[in-house]
């Protein structure tokens, strides 16, 4: 479904479209603005290295954020060793910027493969049922909780405030995902498998964000994907290897009826904004790319992407968007070190 929209975001982004509902901004030069309190307020990231300094913790604290959102790779281990991977949690929750956030904002997340334990792992890998344990440790998630024995660290948040509320849907795309196609014809890493060949979340999982996207009555529906869903020409991990799965998930925020989905991705070592539209919905679908914390693809100079909106951002940032419930608009902003604003997009739902 949103494959064959590809032709009309090219036009967009070569004609430099803009439409009424949509402003776009790409700058290192302005800096974040933390005296005005939004209706609310998420911060996320993700490529976190436990044994590298991470800058950004008192930046995102100054943002007054009201829930942190971990996007994958929170800490780097790549190993089936649950004392090594517990040692390394441990590393990271060591970290006093990252203790005084967890002691003043709610964190929330979802893994990848370097916390999962394997690089570019996914349904295959042995450890997964252990790992996924040590992973909800790290989190602090409830020995009663429902994920303590589900297959999966999928999850459901609901904010309710005054004005308005947030559903935020953290997705596992590990547990379930199968096999990725390995291209041997080019210098890419990856290529789309057949259609319809694969998953992305697994059966089980896709029962419950469609049950969880139907059912909604939020105003704001943010998707938390640890590797980018609309980003699917550069070869490595992305859902554009299940085409099929891109598609399906499409007809569903369409049959869902969801107000205000907005798709928040990692992974990448790079952040930016890709954005479509799908017929169906009054409202352009954002993938939200913030990647990463601590390192990133400094050497970048280029790939491409039929969704982009605005320039890639290179430089060790984090996520932020500030919801405003009357207006129905969600202003979001890559934000670097001393509180650089180095990219935003501003869209109305």
């Amino acid at each position: 479904m949103f494959n064959k929209y590809i032709a009309i975001c090219l036009l967009c982004i070569a004609t430099a479209c803009k439409t009424q509902n949509q402003v776009e901004k790409t700058t290192n030069k302005e800096i974040v603005d933390t005296t005005s309190k939004a209706d609310f307020t998420l911060a996320f990231g993700s490529c976190n290295k436990q044994n590298e300094t991470n800058l950004l913790w008192d930046d995102i604290l100054k943002t007054n954020p009201d829930v942190w959102i971990w996007g994958g790779d929170n800490i780097y281990a790549d190993t089936d060793n649950m004392k090594r991977l517990r040692a390394m949690y441990a590393k990271q929750n060591s970290v006093l910027g990252y203790q005084k956030l967890k002691s003043e904002v709610p964190v929330i997340g979802t893994w990848d493969d370097h916390d999962y334990g394997l690089n570019d792992g996914g349904v295959d890998f042995d450890k997964k049922k252990e790992s996924q344990q040590e992973f909800l440790d790290f989190m602090g998630v409830d020995r009663n909780d429902p994920r303590r024995t589900q297959e999966g660290v999928y999850a459901a948040h609901t904010y309710n405030t005054p004005k308005g509320s947030i559903k935020i849907l953290v997705l596992d795309t590990r547990y379930f995902r199968t096999d990725l196609t390995p291209d041997t014809e080019s210098k890419k890493r990856t290529k789309p498998n057949a259609y319809g060949v694969g998953t992305v979340l697994g059966t089980t999982q896709w029962n419950w964000l469609t049950d969880e996207l139907k059912n909604s009555t939020a105003d704001f529906n943010i998707l938390v994907s640890s590797i980018q869903i609309l980003s699917n020409e550069h070869g490595f991990e992305t859902w554009g290897n299940f085409p099929h799965e891109v598609d399906k998930l499409g007809k569903l925020i369409v049959d869902s009826k969801a107000k205000g989905v907005i798709m928040l991705s990692g992974d990448r070592h790079i952040s930016e904004f890709s954005k479509t539209e799908i017929s169906g919905v009054d409202y352009p679908l954002v993938d939200f790319t913030s990647s990463g914390l601590t390192h990133t693809y400094s050497a970048f100079n280029g790939e491409p992407n039929p969704f982009r909106v605005g320039n890639v951002v290179f430089t060790k940032s984090f996520g932020l968007i500030k919801f405003n419930f009357k207006t129905k608009e969600a202003q979001m902003q890559m934000i670097g070190n001393d509180l650089k604003v180095m990219g935003e997009l501003h869209q109305t739902y």
